[in-house]
């Protein structure tokens, strides 16, 4: 209804009822072009996952919109294509872009459960890799969505028996995933979230560097100054040239002895106590949790 993706109809395709469904592998003749009319990406057979933005964003939405064999032309605004960023070297920034798509196969996508190692190590990778574009992207619900998606496919359940090799890359490849995700939290400002992703990296392995930083940082956003800055301090015991390290531990001790000035100041006035600048010496026989009656009582 915004004008920003347009589909329209260039040859009839088998009936409504041939539509794919979302979770269904897909492939699809594609031609995509610029306003200009040169041509940026030409691909005879590329197949996806329906609905797990694996591809352009155009193309997912329209593409479920498609009856087998059928062909279509989709115009999309740049927002549902390569945004603001462009492509280099050859889709400027903001380039809306001319799609021709033809439907050519929809299949139910492979059980989980009866991939091997290999398959299913390469299967999260792809989608953790589509999580790092988006993030590059700036677009960080689609980011989190991706690395969502190779999370579940690494922590289903298997019929097949892994080697040592396999599980060990399964291992890696999660952790990438959960401290790309804790990532993708923190730029929407999702402490909680981003803190419990963090904490699943740090369970695998203890030293991470990246999710102590971001931990760190986490806790910092949420003012607990006095638990963040040991957690910096052993990330820089681990990586002692880190210099983005330094800056945010620095950050933070200066923060958090502000702060402490401030709470001290604040309970001298709640408490009635003079400041110690003030304090006269012959008060000395007063005991020093004393509180005024008028204090108490209101």
């Amino acid at each position: 209804g915004s004008g920003l993706l347009k589909k329209k109809t260039l040859g009839p395709g088998q009936g409504g009822d041939t539509r794919p469904c979302k979770g269904q592998d897909v492939t699809v003749r594609l031609k995509a072009t610029l306003e200009d009319g040169s041509v940026v990406e030409e691909n005879p057979a590329l197949t996806f996952t329906l609905g797990d933005c694996d591809v352009l964003q155009a193309l997912d939405l329209c593409v479920q919109l498609l009856e087998m064999r059928e062909t279509a032309l989709i115009v999309s605004d740049a927002k549902y294509c390569y945004g603001a960023q462009g492509r280099s070297p050859d889709i400027p920034p903001n380039a809306a872009l001319t799609l021709e798509v033809e439907l050519l196969a929809a299949r139910d996508a492979p059980d989980l459960e009866l991939l091997s190692g290999k398959e299913k190590i390469e299967l999260a990778n792809r989608k953790r890799e589509r999580g790092n574009f988006f993030y590059q992207q700036a677009d960080y619900v689609l980011a989190i969505n991706s690395y969502d998606i190779a999370l579940k496919i690494i922590g289903s359940s298997s019929k097949v028996d892994f080697n040592p090799d396999e599980e060990a890359e399964l291992l890696d490849v999660k952790v990438k995933c959960l401290n790309n995700l804790a990532a993708s939290q923190l730029k929407l400002d999702h402490y909680e979230a981003a803190l419990k992703s963090c904490n699943l990296v740090l369970e695998h392995q203890p030293g991470n560097i990246k999710a102590l930083f971001r931990k760190g940082k986490v806790l910092a956003q949420q003012g607990e100054y006095r638990e963040a800055i040991p957690i910096l301090k052993a990330a820089l015991k681990l990586e002692p040239s880190n210099k983005t390290i330094h800056a945010e531990l620095s950050k933070l001790v200066k923060k958090h002895a502000d702060q402490k000035n401030v709470e001290t100041e604040m309970y001298r006035k709640m408490l009635g106590n003079p400041s110690a600048a003030s304090a006269p010496g012959k008060c000395k026989d007063k005991l020093p949790w004393s509180i005024p009656w008028k204090w108490i009582f209101g």
